[in-house]
């Protein structure tokens, strides 16, 4: 089975949660939600995810992550899965005032080439915010991939008029929900 489809088995019979009302991080209610972690979490489903993100990232990609705590599984799965060619980094909500301190985090410094991962967009509020840290840290967004997209296209849009190319790998429609 391919890797895509693996996943969306996964998310359908592992994440998706149709027994709402659910609240989202953006304040709308839904009928259903989109528990991602439990695929992204899971021993199977970190592999299927790992799998699928390294299906369509692009080649000179040199290390993925994004806003912890959603990209931190996908990061760390992905660049477990790619042969040691990947590195993964994180970026906290806030930045941290003691250690070496700053909100990125891993082997990622000025000018390597990144795709920054999301688990689930609705507005694309937290995405955007990680695509602004990792840049100013002087990092070269080349790619921003999200496992779960239920934003109806506006993810889409965002990322289309900062010219960083954008793949969703599931919407609503591929696991039979409507937005």
């Amino acid at each position: 089975m391919a890797p895509r489809q693996a996943l969306i088995d996964h998310l359908r019979a592992h994440s998706l949660r149709t027994d709402g009302p659910f609240r989202l991080a953006s304040g709308a209610v839904a009928d259903w939600y989109m528990d991602a972690r439990q695929t992204t979490f899971s021993g199977t489903g970190s592999v299927l995810v790992a799998q699928a993100v390294l299906e369509v990232l692009d080649p000179q990609v040199e290390a993925v992550g994004g806003m912890t705590m959603g990209a931190d599984p996908i990061a760390v799965a992905t660049a477990t899965h790619s042969g040691g060619r990947l590195d993964a980094f994180s970026i906290r909500k806030a930045e941290k005032d003691h250690g070496a301190g700053g909100r990125l985090v891993g082997p990622v410094g000025p000018g390597r080439r990144v795709a920054v991962l999301e688990d689930t967009t609705t507005t694309g509020r937290a995405f955007l915010e990680a695509i602004d840290v990792a840049e100013s840290a002087g990092l070269v967004v080349v790619q921003a991939i999200s496992l779960f997209d239920r934003s109806g296209g506006t993810v889409g849009t965002s990322m289309a008029s900062r010219s960083i190319p954008y793949v969703a790998l599931v919407l609503p429609e591929d696991l039979g929900v409507e937005l």
